[in-house]
């Protein structure tokens, strides 16, 4: 939870500095990319975590990471600033309250859908729809297959949760006989 409210007030700053420039969609772009670095090399976190370092070799990962990916001044600013207030261990949570703020500011939101099987590009432009509809924005949908789910669908787009597999069904129908 404290960590969600530090996300928030990073995410808010850069922001404000993203709107003044214009600039959300390179923000948003090196902030995934930087996102999904931490989370898929736990290396890359350690280095810029692990108080068993030395801050200044903190930073030197982070400046060797931004000179290898050509990041701005501003982002480059922005995550230095990072590390030097030990706060790299929430840059996941600062790029999706980011990718949020910006989607707000668009009318737009961020979608999965999960089904048993793959979904065809109609019913997923469908769902899509459906989801416009009552959200009232436009969604970006993403979609994902789990077997488990044993058929039908489930649609998420924010606190939103649209449950129609078999799976839950059957749960349901588990539930009310265990009842009677």
């Amino acid at each position: 939870m404290k960590n969600t409210v530090i996300a928030k007030r990073y995410a808010k700053a850069l922001f404000a500095v993203g709107k003044e420039g214009n600039a959300f969609a390179d923000f948003t772009k090196t902030l995934n990319a930087m996102s999904e670095l931490f989370v898929g090399m736990p290396e890359v976190a350690d280095a810029l975590t692990n108080p068993l370092y030395p801050v200044e070799a903190r930073e030197k990962v982070m400046e060797h990471l931004l000179a290898s990916m050509q990041v701005s001044q501003v982002l480059g600013n922005f995550f230095k600033l990072l590390v030097q207030k030990k706060r790299a261990n929430i840059l996941p949570d600062i790029a999706a309250v980011f990718q949020a703020m910006v989607d707000a500011d668009n009318n737009m939101c961020q979608g999965t859908v999960v089904s048993a099987m793959e979904l065809t590009p109609e019913l997923s432009a469908k769902v899509k729809a459906t989801l416009e509809k009552i959200t009232g924005k436009q969604v970006v949908l993403t979609a994902q297959v789990d077997p488990s789910i044993i058929g039908g669908i489930v649609a998420k787009v924010g606190d939103l949760v649209l449950d129609g597999s078999i799976k839950s069904q059957l749960a349901g129908l588990k539930e009310s006989i265990k009842g009677s």
